[in-house]
């Protein structure tokens, strides 16, 4: 890997540098140094795609879409990313901590919400789908975030404001 794609640090200050300073981390693990090898590398790539060209980093107009094949979109980045973290095994352990982290903590507390109150009819009234697509542009700006460091995992130029 090229030192000049990746700043060594610790998961804390990485996590930190872009702007997950609310992420909870075990004190010991937060000190460690993240150090990613090509496995991580090609595990953020994968995903970095799949953030990138999903409602969780683009732009839902008002008038646009409906709030249930939003929330699957969102809900589906479990899936994809046990599907990678099945494929690279333990060789990617890094993207590994990354990826259960921002899941768990970001993305989990978003898709338990609306899914339950899904259930109960929410996207049937119209002050409930408002709330939905507000809370939505919230998750999306943290997944922004995310995305922008996974391009920095992978080393691959950042693209998620290349249409803005």
């Amino acid at each position: 890997m090229s030192k000049e794609c990746f700043k060594r640090r610790s998961f804390r200050e990485f996590f930190r540098d872009w702007g997950f300073s609310n992420i909870h981390l075990n004190f010991g693990f937060a000190e460690i140094e993240f150090s990613p090898n090509e496995d991580d590398m090609t595990a953020a790539w994968e995903l970095y795609v799949e953030l990138l060209t999903r409602i969780t980093t683009q732009p839902l107009a008002d008038e646009d879409g409906d709030e249930a094949t939003a929330l699957e979109s969102v809900h589906s980045l479990f899936k994809t990313t046990r599907d990678i973290l099945k494929e690279k095994g333990w060789k990617a352990e890094n993207f590994t901590k990354i990826s259960v982290i921002v899941l768990n903590q970001v993305v989990r507390p978003f898709t338990a919400k609306w899914h339950k109150k899904s259930l109960s009819g929410a996207f049937d009234k119209e002050d409930e789908c408002l709330k939905f697509r507000e809370e939505l542009k919230v998750l999306q700006n943290q997944l922004i975030q995310y995305t922008k460091m996974l391009s920095e995992l992978a080393c691959v130029e950042d693209l998620t404001e290349l249409e803005t």
